[in-house]
Parts: C-alpha cells; sequence; structure tokens
C-alpha cells in the first residue's frame, strides 16, 4: 500500500477504522449516553499514535535514503522511543502485571526480547564486517592519494591488493554469513558501568553468537504466535494486550529490518507481518516491509550480502576501480589520470560515509541491547514485588 495512504495526524483513527481499544470502550460503556475518555485510555491511544507517527516518518523517505546508514539509525531511533513509552505504560499499570492473560503476554514478549538479544549481537559482528571492507577502502585510498603528484605502478599494484582482498571478503561474507562470527565479541551484561566511550572496550564485552546460530531462525522464533489480541484480552486487560502486541510488533520489524541490512549469519527475509490494518501503525509498517522486500529482489541486490545503502556504494566503487585498475598502462594518460582521481574521489565519499556512520550505528545497537535488558529486568523486579505482596 503507498505511504500516501496514511496521512500521519491524529485525526487519522476515522480513516483506518476505530481503534482496537475503542472495542473495549464501546463494549464497556455502551449503555451510557456519553463517556469521558479515562486518563489510562488516553495513554493507550497517544502509544498507538505516537508509533504510528514514527513510522510514517520512516516510512517517507525516498529508495536512495531508505536502508541508508542514517535510516537505519532513526530507525533505532524509533524503537528506543517506543520502548521508552511501553516501559512506563507497564510501570503505570503495575497493577495488571501480575493477572490473566497479562502475565502470558508479557512473559512471551520477554522471551522474543531474549531472542532480539542474539539478533543485536549478530548485527554487531556484521558492523565489524563492513569495518574490515573499511580498512581496505583505505588502503586503496592511501595507494592513490589525489594529493600525490603522479600514480605510479606501485601504488596501482598496491590499491589492486586491496581491491582483490575486499572482493573475496565481501564474496566470502555472501557465502557463509559467517566469516566474523567466530573471533569477534559483542554486547555483554557485564561491564555495562564502565566508560561508553571507549570503543575498544566496547567491542569486546561478550561472546559472539554461536556457529549454528542463524538470523532467519531467529527472526521466526521472535515472530512465531503473534497474533493481534482477541477481545476478551483486551477487555480482560483493560487494553494493555493492545500496546504488548504493538510493541512485539515493532520489535520483530525492527530486528527483521537489522537483519536485511547488516551482514549476519544466515539471513533470511521471509517473516510473514500478520497485522490487521485496523491499527493506525499497521500502515507505515507493512509499506516498509514491502518497500525493502523489493528492494532485495532487485537484479543487482539479490545476492548481496547485506542490503545496506552504503554495502551497494562500496561493491559499486570497488568494481568501477578495480576495472580502471585493469585497463591503465603506465606511464598514465592525462585523461586516464583524471579516470583515476574520479574514481578515487568516490570512493573517498563512500569511506567517509562509511566511517562516520558505523561507530554511531554500534553504539546505538548496543543501547538497545542494553534497554532491553534493563526492561526485563525491571520487569521480573516488579512481578516479583508484586507475588511477594501476595
Amino acid at each position: 500500500m503507498p505511504v500516501t495512504d496514511y496521512q500521519g495526524s491524529s485525526a487519522s483513527f476515522s480513516n483506518f477504522g476505530r481503534s482496537i481499544l475503542s472495542i473495549r470502550r464501546d463494549q464497556v460503556h455502551s449503555m451510557e449516553a456519553t463517556h469521558e475518555a479515562t486518563a489510562q485510555e488516553l495513554e493507550l491511544e497517544a502509544f498507538q499514535r505516537n508509533v504510528a507517527d514514527r513510522f510514517h516518518n520512516l516510512s517517507a523517505v525516498s529508495s536512495d535514503e531508505l536502508l541508508s546508514l542514517s535510516w537505519i539509525r532513526k530507525l533505532l531511533d524509533v524503537f528506543l522511543c517506543c520502548q521508552e513509552e511501553f516501559r512506563m505504560i507497564l510501570f503505570n499499570n503495575k497493577g495488571y502485571m501480575n493477572r490473566a492473560p497479562m502475565d502470558r503476554l508479557l512473559s512471551e514478549f520477554s522471551e522474543r526480547s531474549v531472542k532480539a538479544l542474539d539478533v543485536c549481537n549478530a548485527i554487531r559482528e556484521g558492523i565489524e564486517q563492513i569495518r574490515q571492507w573499511q580498512k581496505q577502502l583505505d588502503i586503496v585510498l592511501c595507494a592513490l592519494d589525489n594529493n600525490q603528484r603522479s600514480v605510479g605502478e606501485g601504488q596501482f599494484r598496491r590499491a589492486k591488493r586491496a581491491l582483490v582482498d575486499l572482493a573475496i571478503g565481501m564474496l566470502d561474507e555472501k557465502d557463509s554469513n559467517s566469516a566474523i562470527g567466530h573471533r569477534n565479541r559483542s554486547f555483554g551484561r557485564n561491564n555495562v558501568q564502565k566508560d561508553h566511550k571507549s570503543l575498544a572496550n566496547f567491542r569486546s564485552l561478550s561472546w559472539s553468537v554461536s556457529r549454528n546460530w542463524s538470523a532467519a531462525r531467529q527472526l521466526q522464533a521472535i515472530g512465531n504466535n503473534l497474533a493481534a489480541p482477541k477481545t476478551n484480552e483486551i477487555m480482560a486487560t483493560n487494553g494493555l494486550a493492545v500496546s504488548v502486541f504493538t510493541m512485539s510488533s515493532v520489535l520483530l520489524f525492527v530486528m527483521w529490518a537489522l537483519v536485511a541490512a547488516i551482514p549476519c549469519q544466515d539471513r533470511g527475509l521471509h517473516i510473514h507481518f500478520s497485522i490487521p490494518r485496523q491499527f493506525i501503525w499497521a500502515i507505515p509498517i507493512l509499506s516498509l516491509h514491502e518497500r525493502i522486500l523489493e528492494e532485495s529482489k532487485k537484479r543487482n541486490r539479490r545476492n548481496t550480502c547485506g542490503l545496506l545503502r552504503e554495502i551497494q556504494k562500496i561493491e559499486m566503487c570497488a568494481r568501477n576501480m578495480n576495472e580502471l585498475a585493469d585497463s591503465v598502462q603506465f606511464p598514465l594518460t592525462k585523461e586516464k589520470e583524471g579516470d583515476v582521481r574520479q574514481r578515487v574521489e568516490e570512493l573517498g565519499q563512500v569511506f567517509e560515509a562509511v566511517k562516520n556512520g558505523l561507530d554511531p550505528l554500534e553504539l546505538q545497537v548496543r543501547e538497545v541491547f542494553l534497554r532491553i535488558v534493563r526492561s526485563r529486568t525491571e520487569g521480573f523486579d516488579s512481578f516479583g514485588r508484586a507475588n511477594h505482596h501476595r
């Protein structure tokens, strides 16, 4: 469905069918002439609107921006905002947490969150893999530095070796998606209070995912039995079941999009999103899901190791530079030297984009990981206190 079908305003409830929350309100107050919304109802419906607005903004981007490093960072910002609002909803409604069916719904959400932690670890390793490619680009740029008066055969040989190593690295990643998964470490449950500014320390916090771990299977596990709440569940939880389903759907989509964009073990995008369209946030999420799937089906993207826009640019620039390196003869003509400098400039732009984008992205993925851990800990503490006082 086109993105323009979603208007992104608070008035859009009527455009996409009545709110799921209104089912409970209509049933409870069907005999009353008027009903003034409670603070809880306003909070829950505001959460639905905010999720819809955020994903509408994510979907209102051009094809060139979709799946770029900057877009992925915006996606993670959206997740963190939704997670925080969801956490506050649970905090404000502690009395329902240990009642059926809310206890079961939260337990299932907690299990999905644990599985998402492994996805975060795998994405961290994928980011490290891209860093290895960045190092090869740096070698090429140093060898063919545009500030040099002239480029000789020795510099071209050095650049050519780096381009070959880059091509082999990216090819290996397409074949196995596990080139780095067995030797690098990622986010950990320990040392979370230490200096967040130390990326060197950050990159060795915990063990990576196992050799037989599969991103595709993990996404399927996160999505298993994820279904919109039934009317009786909405009634029994005073509407909170809707918020749990909303956050579960956001969690699944964000993890799926990360796997689509970043290299990781056994990538797979064939996950079914069963979201009823009466949820006002369903339209932008389903639109993004469709656009990303269409991107993966493009001829030049089918066998890529990740749909991240910068990966595509690395492949394209490296291929162009490699073709140019194969065609040059020494001494270089003025025309050929101009072509070389142009290619180096293009490669430099990609290098800077990757260099400037990877560290902030890695820190955001870390923050997602730690926020999920904290939310689970707070949830268990809350359950424990509630059970203790029974």
